[in-house]
């Protein structure tokens, strides 16, 4: 029954992002409930889910690649990058380039970190989380609001110094300002800190979205 129960809410979703604009996409990433509204009434479901998405940065796909020329104007790729919505991108957290791999590192005998290694990292890090929203009804950095922000992420004067620099120089929002602290707070716990230091506030920064163009 908890399957089907999954299939369904997963149908659901799929439904309102098919119909609806990208505006009422990104609400949905935020308020984690999904609406369908029809003639007969209107339900709500729940709808708690991680978003990994993948795009091209236009339509040839080559826009950027250090070997292979891009076909398309400028004009193509302004219009194709802005087809995802500023308030949509500005809900996700992590944005990563991905460039072209080499020959020499596909071909190559280094090994990276196991994915046994990865989970107990992260495994000790939700559980840092747990033991930190212990009877609160929070689970994971991901749920905290600006309350809980102001309590379990702060910085010191230089990463202070840091956040307001990025703040004014890449226009962030206040959704931003918090979600950078979340990220910054996820990525200490993975190192183990109790505090929030410069290093993890300076990568989570550089996961916010930038236009290519």
């Amino acid at each position: 029954m908890a399957y089907m129960f999954v299939r369904i809410q997963r149908l659901l979703l799929l439904c309102s992002c098919r119909y609806n604009r990208s505006s009422d996409q990104s609400t949905l990433l935020e308020d984690r409930v999904v609406t369908i509204s029809r003639a007969q009434g209107t339900l709500t479901f729940p709808a708690n889910f991680m978003l990994v998405a993948a795009a091209n940065p236009c339509p040839c796909g080559y826009y950027g690649d250090p070997v292979k020329e891009c076909t398309c104007s400028l004009g193509t790729v302004l219009r194709y990058q802005k087809r995802i919505s500023g308030p949509l991108l500005d809900r996700i957290d992590i944005h990563i380039e991905v460039p072209r791999v080499d020959y020499e590192k596909l071909a190559g005998d280094r090994l990276g970190e196991s994915s046994a290694k990865i989970r107990e990292r992260v495994e000790k890090a939700r559980e840092r989380q747990r033991r930190r929203f212990g009877g609160t009804g929070l689970q994971c950095n991901g749920d905290m609001g600006p309350s809980e922000v102001r309590q379990h992420c702060g910085i010191d004067a230089t990463g202070r110094s840091l956040l307001k620099a990025a703040m004014q120089q890449m226009q962030l929002s206040a959704r931003a300002f918090h979600r950078i602290l979340k990220l910054a707070r996820t990525i200490a716990d993975l190192a183990e800190c109790e505090q929030i230091e410069t290093p993890h506030l300076a990568e989570a920064i550089q996961y916010r979205p930038r236009r290519m163009v």
